[in-house]
């Protein structure tokens, strides 16, 4: 699409739009390819023929500086509206969320300070409160798609490409017994107990039926199940009729919303201009919605002017576990500052960071330096000899 959308006759907006669209894909999926392997062999040009299909490793800087490139293009290109606005389509605010991920990741705060200015000034919105309860901004974003607070999210639908097993991930096992939808439950990425100290008392997100749930009652035939050990299980995953008729999910999936680039907006600037106002501003957005003491945006921004530059950064991380702990963000963060939370077992809200490097998780385990990178698979290197293995991994 890069190389010959340029060369067909067309209407030169849409022809721009699509090459937009093309590096924007070429971008993202570099962008995940770097933070897992590290350098990739990387290619702007497409097969033709059989010629130079071996590539070395290219350096991490030199597959970040493509996927750099093809997002300012992709920015420059794309449509200025939402993403239900935009037909399910890239936007220029995707492209500019993506881009603000990748100067956080490298640590190139300033950037990312600039480019989170795109879609800060856009029409995306959070989503808000109606109440404290199944009418919550948390439960929007669970139940309702076309929310103004989604900025790029994947579409299921009941026909063409449903949820999968998404839906199942709300409850443990023992929810077969309530339902005659699906024939297996299980809590794949249910949270420790100790985890959920992340939070405070006074958080919305950790209520029942916000992110988590405990205990829940089939409203067709009045079974109850409750949650094995007391460990909680992801509400946020329920889908009610796919669970109670149809046994296939149709909620779109958020790679990327509002809150989070709110949070990555509060910290680059901290870390690249100190605790401004305009920081604390983003911050207390997100904390203000969860926030169950009716506390105001400007007074919980007051508050956290008075932190130093490294409490409101980590402030900014703690954050970050509250608000997305089911959306698959927390090991990039890990990756990119290098520390751990280390979540008090006794004290709801208390978070401290260690070095990653020499970090023990809930199950145990150390990390190392070499659990920062996940290793080359073995029949890609025997199909390309010209792969170098990551280090603590071995090539056979």
């Amino acid at each position: 699409a890069i190389k010959h959308i340029p060369e067909i006759s067309m209407d030169q907006s849409l022809a721009n739009r699509l090459v937009g669209e093309a590096k924007f894909f070429r971008a993202f999926n570099y962008f995940n390819l770097v933070k897992i392997f590290g350098g990739v062999p990387l290619t702007v040009e497409p097969y033709e023929s059989m010629e130079n299909m071996y590539l070395e490793r290219a350096s991490v800087e030199q597959v970040y500086a493509q996927i750099e490139s093809d997002l300012r293009d992709a920015v420059n290109a794309l449509p200025a509206a939402t993403f239900y606005n935009n037909g399910n389509r890239i936007t220029k605010y995707a492209a500019a969320m993506v881009l603000t991920s990748v100067y956080m990741q490298q640590g190139k705060y300033a950037d990312a300070a600039s480019a989170v200015k795109t879609v800060i000034d856009s029409p995306h919105a959070l989503a808000t409160n109606n109440d404290l309860a199944l009418g919550s901004a948390y439960n929007k974003i669970r139940t309702t798609d076309g929310l103004d607070e989604s900025i790029y999210s994947y579409e299921y639908n009941a026909t063409i490409s449903n949820g999968g097993w998404w839906p199942t991930y709300a409850f443990n096992s023992a929810a077969t017994a309530i339902f005659g939808t699906y024939s297996i439950f299980e809590r794949t990425y249910g949270p420790t107990n100790q985890f959920l100290n992340v939070y405070a008392a006074n958080d919305l997100r950790i209520q029942p039926n916000q992110f988590f749930h405990w205990k829940y009652t089939n409203p067709e035939n009045g079974k109850e199940w409750t949650a094995q050990g007391n460990l909680a299980n992801c509400w946020y995953y329920y889908d009610e009729e796919a669970i109670l008729h149809t046994s296939r999910g149709t909620k779109d999936w958020n790679f990327y919303r509002l809150a989070e680039i709110l949070l990555d907006a509060a910290e680059s600037i901290a870390q690249s201009q100190g605790v401004t106002a305009e920081a604390a501003g983003y911050l207390a957005q997100v904390k203000a919605r969860a926030n169950m003491e009716g506390k105001t945006v400007d007074a919980i921004a007051k508050d956290l002017q008075k932190l130093g530059k490294q409490a409101f950064i980590e402030a900014c991380w703690t954050e970050r576990l509250r608000e997305l702990p089911l959306e698959f963000k927390m090991w990039d963060m890990c990756i990119r500052t290098k520390k751990f939370p280390n979540i008090s077992e006794t004290t709801p809200g208390q978070v401290t960071y260690v070095d990653l490097v020499g970090a023990k998780n809930a199950s145990g385990f150390t990390f190392t330096q070499s659990d920062l990178l996940w290793p080359i698979s073995t029949n890609e290197i025997q199909r390309n000899p010209n792969l170098e293995q990551n280090e603590g991994y071995s090539r056979q």
